[in-house]
């Protein structure tokens, strides 16, 4: 109906750089957000960053100005670029979309299968 398929995970030294790739394919609504999460072992799953539309972008405390997600909203993929990694970054990174239905209202949820991000030294 829906998949998502990331890529682009792997190890990096603290500081380093990776860049991580989503694309979705399917069923997307016209109303969708795309959105990276994380969880490192232990932790709950928390949002990373999102994209809703060319302006429309959010991201965790944690991350900004070292991450910066873009889209491409023909081919419907997303980007992860992530900069100035730290030990902390450490974690399973998932690809979700939203797909919004306006009326009635509602959201459902899709999932990639994950991709690992290591940072250590």
């Amino acid at each position: 109906q829906l998949q998502l398929v990331e890529s682009g995970g792997g190890k990096a030294q603290p500081g380093g750089s990776l860049t991580l790739s989503c694309v979705a394919s399917g069923n997307i609504a016209s109303i969708n957000i795309m959105v990276w999460y994380r969880q490192a072992p232990g932790k709950q799953r928390e949002l990373v960053a999102s994209i809703a539309g060319p302006k429309i972008i959010n991201y965790a405390e944690s991350v900004k100005g070292r991450f910066t997600i873009s889209r491409d909203f023909a081919k419907n993929y997303i980007y992860l670029e992530m900069s100035s990694l730290e030990h902390e970054d450490t974690a399973a990174y998932y690809c979700n979309l939203k797909n919004i239905q306006s009326s009635p209202y509602s959201v459902r949820d899709y999932w990639g299968q994950g991709t690992q991000v290591s940072v250590s030294s």
